[in-house]
């Protein structure tokens, strides 16, 4: 049977989507107001993460069963039954590639955080604000994605070489990035064209001085986190525009994977450097799943198997980092 090829979202489907994205974010929004800046615990962390993967899979679930009674979709509930089960694992899938993806922001922010010795106590407030501006910007991309998709069909091979050529690019050795960093035109600009105050003051990213003003340099470390997020959205929405072409399940599978990426920085950043061959991982994934969109018109990957590539690799390269540990000088001997 031939899956449809329309969208399975509806106009009230999006808005209550985007209603609920909207007060999740009121909801982080307010407890961090009210919790005050502080730093976050590794229990606090993993408790705001299985909040928010628990979140992503109810919504799965509520989807597969809206979607297996629209009896629009087919007359029969086999039929439907098959389309919810396809669906739920595009989903399924888009969000595990987006969340591991997502481990790639971890380290930059790690990096920018160390850059700007950002106080642990106000790294949470800038993520919160950032996530904020991730979704704004994501939504934007993917909506744009849609219609490129939708107009043109060969977008999607450009998409795959560039997900293959980003996948390769990644596995050469790096660059310094604190360099890069410090010669940032972004930056620069900034620096050049504002008036930034040399301390923090507190969580605040503006002070009025004498009536004028100011930027702290925790809105440059703001504007560098967004930054980050719109390079890395570069790789990651074409990247499940491979898995499915329904713009809304690109959509939701996306922006519920960015609504933990703040409270999966916190469990991951102490631990960071233990998982080096992640990057080797995730190179992996890009280069498998811009293939698969080059060989599109040539052979067919069904979608368990693309869930089961991207979670093998991974797992692969995390084992691999754990068996073999980032040398660190020279081992002592005996």
């Amino acid at each position: 049977m031939a899956l449809p090829s329309a969208s399975v979202g509806t106009p009230l489907m999006y808005l209550g989507f985007f209603v609920a994205v909207l007060a999740m974010i009121l909801v982080d929004i307010f407890a961090l107001n009210r919790q005050g800046d502080h730093k976050v615990s590794v229990k606090e962390a993993l408790s705001w993460s299985l909040v928010w993967i628990t979140v992503a899979l109810s919504f799965n679930a509520w989807l597969w069963w809206t979607i297996s009674q629209d009896t629009s979709l087919a007359a029969t509930e086999a039929a439907r039954k098959l389309i919810a089960n396809q669906k739920a694992l595009e989903f399924l899938t888009g969000y595990l590639i987006e969340k591991s993806l997502a481990v790639d922001n971890i380290f930059v922010f790690l990096l920018l955080f160390g850059f700007f010795k950002v106080p642990p106590a106000y790294q949470r407030r800038v993520l919160v604000y950032g996530v904020v501006g991730a979704i704004f910007m994501r939504a934007i991309m993917i909506a744009i994605g849609a219609v490129l998709v939708a107009q043109f069909a060969w977008i999607l091979y450009v998409f795959g070489a560039f997900l293959v050529f980003t996948g390769l690019k990644m596995m050469l050795p790096e660059k310094d990035k604190q360099a890069d960093l410090a010669n940032n035109p972004v930056l620069r600009w900034i620096r050049g064209h504002l008036r930034v105050t040399d301390t923090y003051h507190d969580q605040r990213f503006f002070i009025r001085r004498q009536g004028v003003l100011w930027v702290t340099p925790l809105f440059l470390v703001l504007v560098m986190i967004e930054l980050t997020d719109l390079v890395f959205a570069v790789d990651s929405i074409p990247a499940i525009f491979a898995v499915t072409r329904d713009p809304f399940i690109v959509m939701t599978s996306n922006i519920f994977a960015i609504l933990g990426l703040r409270a999966m920085y916190f469990l991951l950043a102490d631990v960071a450097d233990r998982f080096h061959l992640l990057k080797y991982g995730l190179a992996a994934v890009l280069t498998f799943i811009g293939s698969k969109m080059l060989l599109l018109e040539v052979f067919h990957i069904p979608i368990m198997w693309s869930l089961g590539g991207v979670f093998g690799l991974l797992a692969a390269s995390v084992i691999a980092s754990l068996l073999w540990p980032k040398a660190e000088g020279v081992l002592p001997k005996g």
